[in-house]
């Protein structure tokens, strides 16, 4: 019996570079026999979550197991641990192991990618990121990768971690800084990220009328990053859409800010320029995309990390 290959960190962000993951999410979101079923998330007794996420498609199943511990690092700890076990579909057997955490931190980021290439007006930035952890490190290299970008501002109530992101920018060649009020940021940043642990509202200035804005922390409806007032706004004057229909439920910086989320388009609506999507793309206003997570994604990056197993076993391939 064939056993999995188990992948650890450095070889799980290996085998799922930015561009083409986001190119699998799409075709992910085109792919009608993609099924995922409602998430399930368990309080824990110590007050962290258990996340188990499964999806599956004709020939890929795939279970994450992950837990999100907020206070962690004062543990030493990353926020979240676990794997992505992924299956042959047809057959039952298990195919690859996934650090959970690689994966979630580039899928997320690659799914941001990938609104960001169809949505954003400047995508080549400054990008403002707000929050220097896991995430923040995540999509300052896809956006760097996957948009060009070259200026990167970083906002963190962590001078430590603001100052090891911008070191971290600057050797993928930008120039980076480090800036300590990001609501002033945000006007001259048409790209911005928010990525804090979202236990309160950090951002209460309104971004550009030509402003993207990615809005990943707040995932739960209980957790907020963007004051109600801002979000409030956009809703009056720009665009807001979300990344899937579990957001409806999820989507606190909305949900608090009295939206209703389940009247929003989301992600597969613009890659498939739905009716939902086609009746508020001609709007003016900044574009704010809530990112809340979905099984779907890290589905894609099973498909991602399954073909670059499969180059990597043909004779005269190339890595990816």
């Amino acid at each position: 019996m064939t056993s999995p290959v188990w992948l650890d960190p450095r070889a799980t962000a290996d085998a799922l570079p930015y561009p083409s993951l986001a190119d699998t999410i799409e075709a992910v979101l085109r792919d009608a026999r993609v099924t995922v079923p409602p998430r399930q998330v368990l309080t824990l007794a110590a007050g962290g979550s258990l996340f188990v996420m499964p999806a599956f498609d004709e020939t890929v199943a795939i279970t994450k197991l992950i837990t999100f511990v907020a206070d962690n690092p004062s543990r030493g700890l990353a926020t979240i641990q676990g794997d992505v076990l992924v299956f042959d579909a047809r057959d039952g057997r298990r195919r690859l192991v996934l650090d959970g955490p690689t994966v979630t931190a580039r899928r997320t980021a690659a799914v941001s990618l990938l609104a960001a290439r169809r949505l954003a007006p400047k995508p080549q930035g400054p990008l403002l990121i707000v929050g220097a952890g896991v995430q923040g490190r995540a999509h300052l290299e896809a956006f760097a990768v996957g948009l060009g970008v070259r200026e990167a501002h970083i906002a963190s109530r962590s001078a430590a971690s603001a100052d090891a992101l911008v070191r971290h920018a600057r050797s993928l060649g930008l120039q980076a800084r480090h800036v300590d009020d990001a609501n002033a940021a945000l006007a001259d940043c048409p790209l911005v990220v928010s990525c804090t642990p979202a236990h309160t509202v950090v951002l209460h200035t309104a971004p550009r009328p030509d402003a993207f804005v990615v809005a990943v922390g707040a995932f739960t409806p209980r957790m907020v990053e963007w004051a109600p007032t801002v979000c409030r706004h956009v809703a009056a004057t720009g665009t807001l859409l979300v990344d899937t229909r579990d957001a409806d439920h999820e989507a606190g910086d909305l949900l608090q800010a009295g939206i209703d989320v389940t009247a929003l388009p989301t992600l597969a609506d613009v890659v498939c320029e739905t009716p939902a999507w086609q009746r508020v793309a001609c709007h003016d206003g900044p574009i704010f995309f809530k990112s809340c997570g979905w099984a779907g994604w890290d589905l894609a990056a099973a498909r991602c990390a399954l073909a670059a197993q499969t180059r990597r076993a043909s004779p005269g391939s190339t890595p990816p």
